[in-house]
Formats: C-alpha cells, structure tokens, sequence
C-alpha cells in the first residue's frame, strides 16, 4: 500500500510502498478515504510533538474510512461499515489496523471529507467549552486563532452553546470566515490593541487559546473576575509564563487541556462528546470549513499550508474512494 512517511525529522514527507497491515485480536483494517491534517502533525516532523514515533512513520492523526477486515474478539463493527477514528499516528495511507474501540461510526448523511474535519477539531472545542470550561449562555468567549482548524470550530460551538463570541484572527479575510460561522464580535490581531477592545466589549469569561505568546498575555489582562482560560496550544512558538498574582487578585481558573490525553485517562468523555456533536451535525446544526482537499501526493503542500497560516478550518487529504 502507499504511504506518506516521516523519513527525517524536519524534512519533506517522502510517498513510499509499505507492506499493508494484518488487523490482530481487538482491532480492524481500515481502508482509507480520507485523512485531516493538523498543527500537531507539522511538530511530528519536527520532533517536538509530546509523542515520538520511531522513524520512519507514517502520520496522520485523524481519518474516515470503510471497514475491509474485522479481527478477532471484534464486536459492533462489521465490513462495509463507514468510520472515522482519532489514530495519533498512521493515517496517510490506504489502510490502517485501528483498534476497533476507537473507531466510531458516523451518520449516513456524513461526507469521507467532512468525517476527516470533525473528529479533533470539534471534539477538541467542545470538551474544552462544555467539560472542562462550562461555558454557560450569555457569557462572553473569546476565541483566539479563530479562523483555524480548532478556533472555526470553537466559534461555532459557542455561539451554539448561547455565548457571546468575541473572534481575533489575522486579517479581514480571516475574520469573514468567523463571522460566517456566528461571530458576534471581530478584531484582527495584526491592528488591535486585544487587551484593550476585549475590555470595551465588557471583558472575557472564557478564553480558548490556541496560539499562546502575547496574545494570551493580552487576554489574560482581559478577563473578567472568575474568568476559566484554555491553553490548547501555542502555535506562535511561544509558551506564555502566567503571573500567579493576576490569577490571585481576579480569581481566574487555567485550565490545561489536551484533548487526545482523554483517549487514555477518561475515553467516555470523548465519546459523549462525539454523540452530541454528530447529533448536531444529523440535524444540519455543524458544518465543517474546509479550505483545501488534496491529493496523497500533495501532503507536503497540505503541511505547507498549515505551516503558513495559508489555511482556513481544515486541510483533508484524499486517499480513496
């Protein structure tokens, strides 16, 4: 089978022949229609990611597929069925052995292309607003990198949930984007002062941060007293130090997350959250943005456009049919 594979770290994808996998006791062959790609597959390639695969890897963190082949000890997935699964590793290629309690069945009304955008970019919104933040109606969230895979979705969730949705993305094409998906509120991070017109706005409850650096040193001047603010990520480069004695004096809450951490320490709250989301998403409620579809070939272009900023919501890679 094809696969696009980290030979080198910091190095091009290179697309190779491999030797299709046998599914063992517990686990399923997955051919693969199509795989999202994500911020934590360019720190793979460059070796920073929290996981280190041994070289060479194949990447590819979230996919949607058909079920080829049931192993052993498999109950409640049968050939022919349509998945999509959050594997980590392994989902640019035709196919992928996946353990069979990962791989979640999706609706019928459900595209390959929007199955590959849903998983972690909305799985990952909506246990950080719901679990770990309790956003509530009527209070004010600021969403940070708001036109990015995760920050689109975080947009869209909020203004769902009843929130008012403060969005900061770079530039006013960026930001159309967020307003589209139910942005109340639009500030450009390249012109404004954060600090200073989230305050206007009557300052943040809630912060979901992806990007990190002095965005996040803004908004955490921005919060109002007993505001929670979401770490997710740091895709500036650059990890925030956080004053203690500003956390003291408002009473604010920072909550780490790590989304994919769950599949290990608490796996039924991803998969509560994933009944929920696909339900909204039956009823027509979600619509995954995607700005680019490409081919295998092209991951290397894909990543590109990640690396960049280039893209918009999600980045698919089409594998199969």
């Amino acid at each position: 089978m094809r696969a696009m594979q980290v030979i080198e770290l910091g190095q091009p994808l290179e697309l190779r022949d491999v030797e299709t996998p046998d599914p063992s006791a517990g686990e399923v062959l997955v051919r693969i229609q199509t795989c999202g790609l994500n911020f934590g597959d360019l720190l793979i390639v460059k070796g920073t990611y929290q996981e280190k695969p041994a070289l060479p890897a194949t990447i590819g963190m979230e996919i949607c597929g058909v079920v080829d082949v049931v192993g052993a000890d498999v109950t409640g997935l049968a050939v022919g069925q349509r998945v999509a699964a959050y594997c980590g590793f392994g989902g640019l290629a035709d196919y992928a052995a996946l353990p069979a309690d990962i791989c979640v069945p999706i609706p019928d009304v459900m595209s390959p292309v929007d199955a590959a955008a849903f998983l972690i970019a909305y799985g990952t919104s909506h246990v950080a607003l719901d679990y770990k933040a309790h956003l509530q109606p009527g209070e004010r969230l600021l969403v940070l990198g708001a036109s990015g895979g995760v920050g689109l979705t975080a947009v869209e969730l909020g203004k769902l949930m009843g929130a008012e949705v403060i969005a900061c993305a770079r530039g006013p094409e960026k930001l159309a984007i967020a307003k589209a998906a139910g942005a109340d509120h639009l500030l450009d991070s390249d012109t404004v002062d954060l600090r200073a017109a989230v305050k206007a706005l009557g300052g943040a409850d809630v912060v979901y941060d992806p990007v990190g650096g002095a965005l996040f040193d803004a908004a955490l001047r921005a919060c109002n007293p007993e505001a929670r603010l979401l770490p997710l990520g740091f895709a500036s480069g650059t990890v925030p130090h956080i004053p203690a004695n500003i956390l003291l004096v408002k009473n604010l809450s920072v909550l780490g997350f790590y989304w994919g951490g769950y599949m290990r320490v608490n796996p039924k709250v991803l998969t509560d959250s994933f009944e929920v989301l696909f339900d909204w998403y039956a009823q027509g409620r979600l619509k995954p943005h995607v700005s680019h579809v490409l081919p295998l070939e092209e991951v290397n272009t894909g990543l590109d456009l990640l690396r960049n900023r280039h893209a918009t919501g999600k980045v698919i890679i089409q594998i199969g049919g």
